[in-house]
């Protein structure tokens, strides 16, 4: 008789102090995706192998110029990895492929990123969250399979310089080519660029899904 409630109460999210509620703990995420399969975080190279990682904030080369994650790993909830491995398989029959910088994101990497971010505009208020959090966000690039090297885009990866915004166009048509592909290919498949970052995408249905703070070493 005493099983029920117990298990509702482990499945209830943990607040913060701005009065989100972060699930923090492996036995409530573990509830939430038993009673929902959806919920699970699903490792993205274990679902598709041929995609290659570029985990950053694994490393020094960020813009936080120091490691955030104790492992290089990338997780996203199972509807967005789905989709994911939709458009690879479609992306390989052009030719291309993605590769991964960054996908969930513990909440409280999302608190150290904006306590030391020099432009917050770059980075996603602790006070909201982010869809990185949820896990249901991607940060990516193209490459060929050929050369195995990125595609051109308008600038690097976690640049702060206006040139990143999907919608800048003083930029070499090619450029521009390869940044409308990326975007087209990703959202055909449910996910929408944001404003100033042409390498991050959302998944539409990122509002089902609780904010997240589990470490990837304990995934």
């Amino acid at each position: 008789m005493l099983f029920t409630p117990l298990l509702t109460v482990a499945q209830e999210p943990k607040s913060n102090p701005y009065g989100l509620q972060v699930i923090n703990s492996y036995e409530d995420y573990r509830a939430s995706y038993t009673k929902n399969p959806n919920n699970e975080l699903i490792e993205i190279k274990k679902a598709i192998p041929n995609i290659k990682l570029d985990i950053r904030y694994a490393t020094k080369n960020n813009f936080m110029n120091q490691v955030m994650y104790k492992e290089a790993r990338a997780f996203a909830r199972k509807p967005v990895v789905t989709q994911l491995k939709k458009i690879q398989a479609t992306l390989n029959k052009k030719g291309y492929g993605l590769k991964i910088f960054d996908a969930y994101r513990p909440y409280a990497i999302t608190l150290a990123f904006y306590q030391k971010a020099s432009n917050k505009n770059f980075v996603a208020n602790p006070k909201k969250g982010s869809k990185h959090n949820r896990g249901c966000a991607v940060d990516l690039t193209l490459i060929d399979l050929k050369t195995g090297k990125e595609i051109q885009m308008p600038t690097p990866y976690d640049s702060f310089a206006a040139q990143a915004s999907p919608s800048y166009s003083n930029l070499p048509p090619q450029i521009i080519k390869n940044r409308s592909f990326l975007i087209d290919t990703m959202q055909a498949y449910g996910f929408r660029v944001i404003s100033n970052e042409w390498w991050h995408f959302d998944f539409i249905g990122w509002k089902e899904y609780e904010l997240m703070d589990i470490p990837f070493e304990k995934l």
